[in-house]
């Protein structure tokens, strides 16, 4: 049985892995091969020890476990109303998971006293664009165009958004 709590500073090493394996699916054709090759657990285990530590982000970063084992985790930002991310092993795609867990952080927004909330995603990623909008997001028309930290690489990015109040 699948269960989601808060994240502790323990969790970075486990959120890491869950983090790079799934870039590496997800992003696979998306974005540079290189790039996703070169995906590091233990840069990515630093970053996470750093956010689990910030006290601003006491409560924002959720983890989804099956016997102990973390396969997921999603962050959320309560005072913008946005979610940040979402990743799930890919194993456990298909499984439902995704979906608890995008509930519990939409639950989570809602409980903050946000009407809407909204997340960017990829224009590129067909799969994730399902994903929200099977479970009630739709694209509100912005766009955004970044490039990726220490790459030459464009990003470009729709925003979604969802009724709080209504769904």
């Amino acid at each position: 049985m699948a269960t989601i709590r808060t994240a502790t500073v323990d969790d970075a090493w486990p959120i890491a892995e869950v983090n790079v394996r799934s870039w590496q699916s997800a992003y696979q054709g998306l974005l540079p091969e290189i790039y996703l090759r070169d995906l590091s657990v233990e840069g990515r285990a630093a970053r996470w020890q750093r956010i689990l530590t910030d006290p601003a982000n006491q409560g924002d970063i959720l983890v989804l476990l099956e016997d102990g084992t973390v396969h997921g985790f999603t962050a959320v930002d309560r005072i913008r109303g946005e979610l940040r991310a979402i990743y799930l092993a890919p194993e456990r795609w298909g499984s439902g998971l995704g979906r608890l867990l995008l509930d519990t952080a939409v639950a989570a927004l809602r409980d903050s006293g946000h009407r809407e909330a909204t997340l960017w995603v990829l224009d590129s990623n067909v799969r994730a664009q399902r994903f929200y909008s099977a479970a009630g997001w739709v694209p509100d028309g912005a766009t955004k165009s970044d490039t990726m930290p220490g790459e030459d690489v464009l990003l470009s990015e729709v925003r979604y958004r969802i009724d709080l109040v209504s769904g």
